[in-house]
């Protein structure tokens, strides 16, 4: 079954969800902004997807210009815990299927990865 960590008010994330739905895929909604996740699923997430945290975050949310100045120095492990207290700072949705994840975006990834 795949995991999707989700963001009810990200409309990529809608979109994936609903393309889910409507090829019968089965799957599992994390909703990062009403169950937010720890510091350690976080740095599991992370593994998963192979990226730094840094490297998923939102550039344009307000959250993001608050907390970093600029993009280039953004420490690790500041992000994971920036991530943690403001979810919705995330690129969503996250695709999780066993030990591997990805971003849901585009469209064409997230169909390479449940076929594979």
């Amino acid at each position: 079954m795949i995991k999707v960590i989700h963001n009810s008010k990200c409309p990529k994330s809608r979109a994936i969800l609903e393309y889910l739905d409507e090829n019968d895929i089965k799957f599992q909604i994390i909703d990062v902004i009403k169950e937010p996740l720890s510091l350690f699923e976080l740095r599991t997430l992370f593994k998963k997807l192979n990226k730094k945290p840094s490297k998923i975050l939102r550039k344009s949310d307000d959250i993001f210009n608050e907390h970093f100045s600029n993009y280039e120095t953004v420490n690790e492990e500041d992000a994971l815990k920036i991530i943690a207290r403001h979810p919705e700072v995330i690129q969503c949705p996250i695709l999780i299927k066993g030990r591997i994840a990805m971003p849901g975006n585009p469209l064409e990834n997230v169909k390479f990865f449940i076929e594979n």
